[in-house]
């Protein structure tokens, strides 16, 4: 079958004569068998129209010929099939809907950053905030590595979204980017109004970028509005769709999800109701405890521990990057595993302590028979559905695989529980402190939360603390900076100089006969160990915690064992907006047993 060329153009100038502009160009694409939109603005025109070769080439030297867009530059792809079934030529008060008056991309535009100079600000690692001003359901197919989404199901709501984004960005480099760029091109404008001091757009914006730089920096595919619904940085057609019912994006693995119906659901618009989510989280527990009986790392196994190279250790030999990154090992010590051929390639094929490495390469360390330290497995579910999981997570019990831990983790235990998907936790809570966490299913969704709710802020967190000592006040805050860099143990302090700002508001709930008292504390603000480096500096450390000690000792204690007294801190509510719906959620736990009357 022949090949269909599909092309992509938008261009801001003066267009005058509409109504016969429209009537000539609607006769002549018919006349050439196109199918797809043009829309026609007094601002200018925006088009995307297939058809065969010629023909197109006819539609762009007619557009060509129109006075304003003779500068009228195209994307141009090809896919087997009309992504199309009609052609429209319509007249529009906006060819890219904004409702923001006096932005005038024919007039003015923000700076433009080329699709290779942006590649090379990334491959340098340059710091500057990627904006994804596209919507929501785009965003789930693919977006930049690190990108920040706005947040919006529509690009009218962009505004209220900017106003929304934190103060400290507005003198930052941003670079703003969306499927072609003409979005960016009120986007960045209506920033630089907004008081955003150093605004770029991504010129060709992703199209572009995959024509030019191919999908480097970049994970996923990208939405484009037609029957192909996704391409892939060579501008191929993916496997992608779009739910009948809901719109949003299907990449392969939805489509194979058995709530997957052509015609009528997906995972994301299945409703499932609170009696069937019992039902799964009952059968969720099951599985939990045949996964967790034994511990998975009770019995030897053989680890391998993923090691990536640093592009400052690009060239350098397998022993100098190995001490690079884990100096504490001692040379030595690396020289040995070498020689014991226990660090390999990608591929277990073992490498030598000469060997030269290259940026971003990945490598492997064995370690061999190991056993992990025993830890409480008791994870309790709370809610779950397509989007999000909440749970109440015990102690001792690592998040993520770190030191000694690599299975006795949440991270996998609920890799496995819900395989092949592997959940994301928003947030993060010390290996001996319990309480609510909050899990996407999806990285969309993880984003979603964690960049537009967590990152901002805007994510209600009440923990309870038992401490040492009674406060003089039943109300106080602690706004002392946080390191950002570990110390002695992996300990942090307050650092006056170059500490991250951090928040934390207390209020006294209980004071004890034994010297302790019972606190709430709601953190603003999501340093680590904020709440117990706070108590700390204020002299009234948390009871259990064998890291931060009384009289500001640091102890050599991050994950306690189990036959230790726990660390009396626990997560203990938690309000957040459901990043699919919007819905809000709150989520409270039972006091631990340490929060009662009783001594500790």
């Amino acid at each position: 079958m022949p090949v269909i060329t599909n092309i992509a153009a938008y261009k801001f100038a003066r267009l005058t004569d509409l109504k016969s502009l429209r009537e000539r160009l609607i006769a002549q694409c018919k006349a050439w068998g196109l199918k797809g939109t043009i829309l026609l603005s007094a601002e200018g025109i925006n088009l995307f129209v297939a058809g065969a070769a010629d023909e197109i080439g006819f539609l762009l030297a007619e557009l060509q010929a129109i006075p304003g867009l003779e500068g009228l530059e195209v994307k141009v792809s090809e896919s087997d099939d009309q992504p199309f079934n009609r052609m429209l030529v319509r007249i529009k008060k906006e060819i890219i809907a904004f409702g923001v008056e006096g932005i005038d991309p024919a007039a003015y535009t923000s700076p433009r950053l080329s699709a290779k100079e942006l590649k090379q600000w990334l491959d340098e690692g340059r710091p500057v905030t990627l904006l994804d001003t596209r919507n929501d359901y785009e965003v789930k197919l693919g977006t930049f590595r690190g990108a920040l989404p706005i947040g919006v199901d529509h690009f009218r709501d962009f505004p209220e979204a900017v106003r929304r984004l934190p103060d400290h960005l507005k003198s930052q480099p941003i670079v703003t980017f969306c499927t072609g760029g003409i979005r960016c091109e009120k986007a960045a404008p209506f920033m630089e109004r907004e008081g955003f001091q150093h605004i770029y757009q991504l010129d060709g914006g992703i199209l572009r970028y995959f024509e030019e730089c191919g999908g480097d920096h970049y994970d996923g595919e990208c939405f484009v509005f037609d029957q192909r619904v996704g391409v892939d940085p060579g501008l191929s057609e993916t496997e992608s769709t779009q739910c009948y019912g809901c719109q949003t994006p299907l990449n392969a693995e939805d489509q194979l999800d058995p709530r997957y119906v052509q015609g009528s659901t997906c995972p994301y618009c299945f409703k499932t109701s609170d009696e069937q989510m019992r039902e799964n989280i009952v059968a969720r527990h099951e599985a939990l405890r045949r996964l967790t009986t034994p511990l998975p790392g009770s019995q030897p196994y053989d680890n391998h521990r993923p090691l990536t190279v640093p592009a400052a250790l690009d060239g350098a030999t397998m022993i100098d990057f190995l001490c690079g990154i884990l100096g504490h090992v001692g040379r030595e010590e690396w020289l040995l595993r070498c020689e014991q051929n226990r660090i390999l390639t990608d591929k277990l094929e073992p490498v030598g302590a000469d060997h030269s490495v290259r940026g971003g390469e990945r490598y492997l360390q064995l370690l061999p028979a190991i056993t992990e330290p025993d830890v409480s497995a008791d994870v309790r579910l709370l809610f779950e559905d397509e989007t999000i999981i909440v749970l109440n997570k015990p102690a001792p019990l690592p998040m993520h695989p770190c030191g000694r831990f690599n299975r006795h983790t949440l991270q996998w235990m609920l890799n496995a529980l819900y395989y092949p998907q592997k959940p994301r936790h928003a947030h993060r809570l010390d290996a001996n402190t319990t309480g609510l966490v909050v899990c996407a299913r999806t990285r969309h969704f993880a984003g979603l939360i964690q960049q537009q709710q967590f990152a901002q802020g805007e994510v209600g967190k009440v923990y309870l603390a038992r401490v040492q000592g009674h406060p003089m006040e039943d109300e106080f805050k602690c706004e002392e900076p946080i390191s950002d860099e570990p110390g002695f143990a992996g300990s942090r302090e307050i650092d006056e100089e170059h500490g991250q700002a951090a928040l934390t508001l207390f209020k006294v709930l209980q004071r004890h006969a034994d010297g302790t008292a019972l606190v709430e504390a709601r953190p603003l603000t999501g340093r680590t160990n904020q709440i117990r480096v706070h108590l700390w500096q204020l002299g009234h450390p948390v009871a259990g915690d064998q890291a931060y000690l009384p009289n500001k000792q640091v102890g050599d204690t991050q994950t306690l064992t189990m036959q230790d007294k726990p660390l009396c801190l626990h997560a203990w509510k938690l309000s957040f907006l459901h990043p699919r719906t919007k819905v809000p959620l709150s989520f409270e736990t039972e006091r631990p047993e340490w929060a009662g009357e009783g001594l500790i």
